[in-house]
């Protein structure tokens, strides 16, 4: 059995170790095939390379022969012109010699008196091209800041803000006006005493007036005596937590319209002490005018102005938002608006630029800089314009009645309307009276 079972086991051996060796024999042939194959495509790979380099060299070695030929042919060409220009100088001598000759002068004589004839008449025609250029440079010049202004000012028009040291505080009853004064007048003293402005308590149904010159400190009463009236305690004690919330968010609301006018106008890098003062000019008005947005708009004008010229954009803008920047604290500080932004701009380290841009805007200094030219004229514009103050807002007006009056009293007028600040006159005519011809007649 032993020997039985010893048999089987090495035929099945035997039988096992053939098939390994076909399996291996198929490995090795499936191997072979493999790297004979790989092999193939590197030497195709390779064969292909190699004419690419044949190719290359071709096309160098034909590049080089055609190099080589052009400079022979400018090498050719350089010897002839050589050959020319020596031929040219002989007969220019010739005939130099030949003129001097003729005409019994040497060329130094000749050059003198040719010259001396030039320059008579060049002098006077000099003279008269100058006069003309000058008066047409007169006339263009005129005629470009005409253009540059109008167009500076129709891009930039804001809103006219009526001035006003009064703020009406509405009620919800009448009651609350009583509550306000509180016992032997102690609540409203308090308030006038924290704020430093006026309450004024009449017969005005279900309002109560503050009143006071500094906007600043009326609009922390109107906040603070608003949360007061919403709140319902109204006593002495609560009023001062009321004016310190109240201050804290008018303080908040100048930093944000500070930054904000810094980002409307584009300008960057302001101290943060500069970005308050700009934000209290929210505040502060000028014949009806809002400083701030005089401000922006004295910025956008210089801007468009110095991109018109070609000049400092930067500087012109930087210096028309902040030349009224004094006029934020000139309740608080003694002195003219000017020297106070002076004074600011050069603590909190402005340019010099900027700093003559702001001392030089009402023409306290003579001008230095084409930038500060420009925002004294954008200064000028944005507070003469039309509507842009309260004091000429109604001869404005009056104006463009006039002008529309003048154009229907034409013949042939229908309706007319003046526009861009009365600069342009549109017409509206009756067509069975005016014809295309007489249209021009017309609008002459």
């Amino acid at each position: 059995m032993a020997n039985k079972i010893i048999e089987d086991s090495e035929k099945d051996g035997e039988t096992r170790k053939k098939e390994l060796m076909l399996e291996a024999k198929e490995q090795i042939h499936i191997l072979r095939t493999e790297s004979e194959k790989e092999n193939r495509e590197r030497r195709n790979e390779i064969q292909k390379l190699e004419r690419r380099v044949l190719n290359k060299e071709e096309s160098v070695e034909r590049k080089f022969e055609s190099v080589e030929r052009k400079e022979e042919l400018i090498s050719r060409k350089d010897k002839q012109l050589t050959q020319k220009q020596s031929l040219i100088d002989d007969l220019y001598d010739k005939q130099l010699l030949k003129l001097e000759k003729m005409s019994r002068l040497t060329s130094k004589e000749a050059k003198d008196l040719l010259l001396e004839g030039v320059k008579k008449e060049i002098t006077h025609e000099s003279a008269l091209m100058v006069k003309e250029i000058q008066e047409q440079a007169k006339q263009e010049a005129d005629k470009k800041a005409i253009e540059i202004i109008s167009t500076a000012i129709q891009r930039n028009a804001a809103d006219h803000v009526a001035e006003s040291t009064v703020t009406v505080v509405a009620l919800p009853n009448d009651e609350m006006k009583g509550r306000i004064i509180g016992r032997e007048g102690r609540n409203i003293r308090t308030l006038e005493t924290l704020t430093g402005i006026d309450l004024i308590i009449d017969d005005t149904p279900e309002a109560v007036v503050l009143s006071g010159f500094d906007p600043i400190r009326r609009e922390i009463a109107r906040i603070a005596l608003e949360k007061l009236i919403v709140d319902g305690r109204i006593h002495p004690a609560r009023r001062e937590e009321m004016d310190k919330k109240a201050q804290k968010e008018v303080n908040d609301t100048i930093k944000e319209e500070g930054e904000q006018a810094a980002f409307d106008t584009g300008i960057h890098g302001l101290h943060p002490e500069m970005i308050k003062y700009l934000g209290r000019l929210k505040y502060r008005t000028s014949y009806g005018q809002n400083i701030l947005n005089h401000s922006k708009e004295v910025a956008h004008l210089a801007g468009i102005m110095a991109a018109e010229l070609g000049v400092n954009i930067k500087i012109a803008k930087r210096a028309g938002l902040l030349h009224d920047i004094g006029k934020s604290v000139d309740h608080e500080v003694e002195g003219p608006h000017v020297d106070i932004g002076v004074d600011l701009a050069r603590k909190y380290g402005e340019s010099k630029e900027v700093i003559h841009g702001i001392e030089a805007h009402h023409g306290d200094i003579e001008t230095t800089t084409i930038e500060a030219v420009l925002v004294q004229a954008a200064d000028t514009i944005s507070a003469a314009r039309p509507g842009a103050r309260r004091e000429t807002l109604e001869a404005y007006i009056q104006r463009l009645e006039k002008l529309e009056k003048i154009a229907n009293s034409i013949e042939g007028v229908d309706k007319s309307f003046a526009i861009q600040a009365g600069r342009e006159i549109r017409i509206m005519v009756k067509p069975d009276e005016v014809d295309e011809v007489h249209t021009i007649h017309t609008a002459r």
